[in-house]
């Protein structure tokens, strides 16, 4: 196959790449790679490739820079309603079974969008559940939508798109839930467009499931088009990560040149006509031991004790307890269930109780989620990681009034506590109270100029400060393209 590019050149690049990126580019995908390295040298302002390739080899890059990089490595061709049999799953199967078990009960339905490109997918699943689900009202549905790209995340905020992006969907689509716009532009309609929360989100780095990024307690996860590019442990990694990030019974859907039960051993397959989805389930999956591969450890959970005041009485050593630390495991490997099994309901020690919460609520039972915080709050009401619990979950309940009350106590317990600032900003910019969110947001800064990068920030689950400031700058980037 001839390429404008050097072999030995790709050859580097793709080492390099499969390196630094965990992005894997064999051979038989170097036109992609050529395609695409072309694209991001553009975006670089470089108008030699190969320059460009010795540069990013030779050249330490920013953390900002390797993203803009992987953003354009992973391009993907992105349409309306594409593979139409996910789709017709989606309608027929899945969200008529969630309305069944969620109809007489609390009527919360999650669905994450992870690498959503320029919008197309997360808006046609917020198409599907608007046709099926009549009174909408009713229910409390979130659509999370993430990507690596602020520059993509702008496009898809927009809503706005040529004919190109509908290439293959059904007409229907395009006129009832699109509005026509000079120089033949289509914009999706307000109703569809306010279902869509888009997020910049690293998939290979960052951390989740996480209630800071909304991450948690997942009903259905569409991550099409995105792992194939991962080498094959990170790809493991994210799938781990998916997996621990959805409820009990929940669905992973893949495209058809992902599927793999080597890398997706955790799951049983369902198989529906057309496709196959990933389901997450207590069932043992038939003939599991004929893959065998090393699978990385799962990454541990940070719970961190409250910070407490200097003194010179000498620490005493604590005996760890076998079953919180059994139970901590099967947390950390997402059996939130197993958790909720094991520990016990009563005389349970602060960190016993801090982990059961974050077991309902990561199943998505927000209701015992809500109660067991009453309780471990009444037991200790100095605790601000408590408060700050509650808080997420008050959110995450839409009980926003609550939730800042809830998370004032945590700032008043401990006025350092960051994610409390930032919790509480994002709140404050959802009820319109401007002046609060950006007094909220310069405390969050003002307190991480104070912090190493490599500081872990507080009940963050190992984020790091640096990471957390890049987070927060790419974010802010994406907001001001809006």
């Amino acid at each position: 196959m001839k390429h404008a590019l050097p072999e030995n050149t790709l050859l580097q690049l793709s080492e390099f790449i499969s390196s630094n990126l965990a992005l894997h580019f064999p051979q038989k995908r170097w036109n992609d790679l050529e395609r695409n390295i072309i694209s991001a040298s553009k975006e670089f302002g470089y108008n030699d490739v190969e320059k460009f390739i010795q540069h990013i080899i030779s050249s330490p890059l920013t953390r900002e820079n390797v993203e803009i990089l992987a953003a354009n490595l992973t391009i993907n061709e992105t349409y309306f309603w594409r593979e139409p049999q996910t789709f017709e799953a989606l309608e027929q199967k899945i969200i008529p079974g969630l309305i069944r078990h969620r109809q007489h009960g609390e009527r919360r339905l999650r669905i994450w969008s992870a690498g959503c490109s320029t919008g197309e997918e997360p808006y046609s699943i917020a198409i599907a559940f608007s046709r099926l689900i009549p009174n909408m009202k009713d229910w409390n549905i979130s659509i999370l939508a993430t990507d690596i790209s602020p520059r993509i995340l702008h496009k898809a905020i927009a809503g706005e798109y040529g004919q190109w992006s509908f290439r293959g969907a059904p007409q229907w689509l395009k006129e009832n839930y699109f509005i026509q716009k000079p120089n033949n532009k289509f914009e999706i309609i307000p109703d569809i467009k306010s279902m869509v929360k888009y997020e910049y989100l690293n998939l290979a780095e960052d951390i989740y499931p996480s209630s800071l990024n909304d991450t948690n307690a997942m009903d259905i996860i569409y991550c099409r088009n995105v792992l194939m590019y991962f080498t094959q442990d990170r790809f493991r990694q994210v799938s781990r990560r998916l997996y621990n990030s959805l409820v009990q019974s929940g669905y992973l859907v893949v495209s058809a040149s992902e599927l793999s039960m080597q890398n997706f051993s955790e799951f049983v397959p369902v198989n529906v006509p057309g496709m196959v989805l990933y389901q997450k389930t207590s069932k043992k999956i038939k003939n599991q031991n004929k893959f065998t591969f090393v699978e990385s450890p799962p990454e541990s959970v940070v719970f961190q004790m409250p910070p407490e005041p200097d003194n010179n009485i000498e620490a005493i050593p604590q005996k760890i307890d076998p079953v919180y630390e059994e139970t901590l495991n099967s947390y950390t490997q997402g059996n939130y269930e197993d958790v909720i099994d094991k520990l016990p309901k009563d005389d349970q020690t602060s960190e016993e109780r801090i982990l059961l919460i974050r077991a309902y609520a990561n199943q998505g039972k927000l209701p015992e989620a809500i109660e067991l915080c009453k309780i471990a709050i009444a037991n200790d009401k100095i605790d601000p990681r408590l408060q700050y619990l509650y808080a997420t979950i008050l959110q995450e309940n839409n009980q926003l009034d609550e939730a800042v009350e809830s998370l004032k106590r945590a700032i008043y317990l401990d006025s350092n506590f960051v994610l409390s600032y930032y919790a509480l900003g994002k709140i404050y910019e959802r009820l319109g109270n401007v002046k609060n969110a950006n007094k909220c947001n310069k405390n969050v800064l003002t307190i991480l100029s104070k912090c190493s990068q490599d500081e872990i920030l507080f009940e963050s689950e190992g984020l790091t400060a640096g990471r957390f400031k890049e987070i927060i700058n790419a974010s802010n980037q994406t907001r001001a393209l809006e």
